[in-house]
């Protein structure tokens, strides 16, 4: 399985998930600046991913002596959807400076530990279910290891479950068709790739058992913002009553955010609509790039998280479900 982030005392190091599969290179960020650079040039991306290398810049601020507040607010504005660098960085803020770098290291090694078990819960939910739909990229190269969606995809095919994956392309950025398919590749799960417009004619065509997608934001009422095209392929789904699985760390939950109406979504350079790279298709003409869309609750079939599978109504906007275990819906 694929390293994305490493930390060597005195840098963050990400693997340039530009370049990929062409050409692997890493990226070495040894201040809080160049690591907000690195996030917000997509060096670096998945909720997950970005909560932990950001995590590890601001580690890195505090161990240098430099301004940590300048540190937080870089960070803070590098991606501004995802809540997960908001959650790392707020968790690195309870405790004292010298104790960052290894709180760090420990949301890390919990990230991974989160994922493998939401692999087990969602891969019971996918014992008649063959041909998966994944959308973006949701694996190893977007958490800290192992992965959302494709973490329960892996875990499925792990515990001998034959499945095959249909690959969404992913405009504008190509991250299923860069990244995806090549760590499916790796693992040696069958896939196909596809393009994002393919989708409801694979549906119609009863090609497609489920949809799993991972999640940049989750609202307090089940509302779930994700790269750009969710939407669309949940509306999909319910179309032709296709099982649309949220896969959900607990901390990419929002509780102060009511409804997916209060997600802040982030509008990226037109330029990575008109092209990719250095290839320019597009005439010079204005485009318009949101990065994510929100998936009403209601079209959300279960989110799967580590504590279990949760169904609607979606848990309630405080901590007591998290306290008890996580109830299972």
């Amino acid at each position: 399985m694929v390293e994305a982030i490493r930390f060597t005392g005195d840098a963050v190091e990400l693997i340039d998930q530009r370049l990929l599969p062409a050409q692997e290179r890493w990226i070495r960020c040894e201040t809080a600046a160049l690591t907000a650079d690195a996030i917000r040039g997509m060096v670096v991306r998945g909720a997950p991913a970005i909560g932990i290398t950001a995590a590890y810049g601001y580690a890195l601020a505090a161990r240098q002596g430099a301004d940590v507040e300048e540190a937080r607010r870089l960070l803070l504005a590098s991606r501004p959807t995802a809540t997960n660098l908001r959650w790392a960085l707020e968790r690195l803020d309870r405790v004292p400076p010298e104790r960052r770098v290894e709180e760090a290291k420990a949301l890390h090694r919990e990230d991974v530990a989160v994922n493998k078990a939401m692999g087990r819960h969602g891969a019971a939910l996918l014992e008649d279910a063959h041909d998966l739909y994944s959308h973006c990229n949701t694996g190893a190269l977007a958490t800290g290891g192992w992965g959302t969606s494709l973490g329960v995809i892996r875990s499925a095919a792990e515990s001998g479950r034959r499945v095959h994956v249909w690959v969404g392309e992913t405009r504008p950025y190509l991250q299923g068709a860069r990244l995806t398919a090549w760590e499916l590749q790796q693992d040696g799960i069958p896939c196909t790739l596809v393009t994002d417009n393919a989708a409801a004619f694979l549906m119609g065509a009863g090609k497609v058992d489920a949809v799993l997608v991972g999640c940049d934001r989750v609202a307090a009422n089940g509302d779930t913002a994700n790269k750009i095209g969710t939407l669309a392929l949940a509306v999909l789904a319910a179309r032709w009553e296709i099982p649309f699985y949220v896969c959900m760390p607990t901390s990419t939950l929002d509780r102060d955010c009511l409804d997916g109406t209060s997600i802040p979504i982030e509008e990226r350079d037109p330029d990575e609509v008109r092209g990719f790279g250095d290839q320019r298709w597009a005439a010079d003409i204005p485009a318009y790039n949101p990065a994510f869309d929100v998936t009403p609750a209601e079209l959300v079939t279960a989110w799967v998280t580590e504590f279990g599978v949760w169904r609607s109504p979606f848990p309630p906007a405080n901590a007591a479900f998290i306290a008890d275990g996580g109830t299972t819906r």
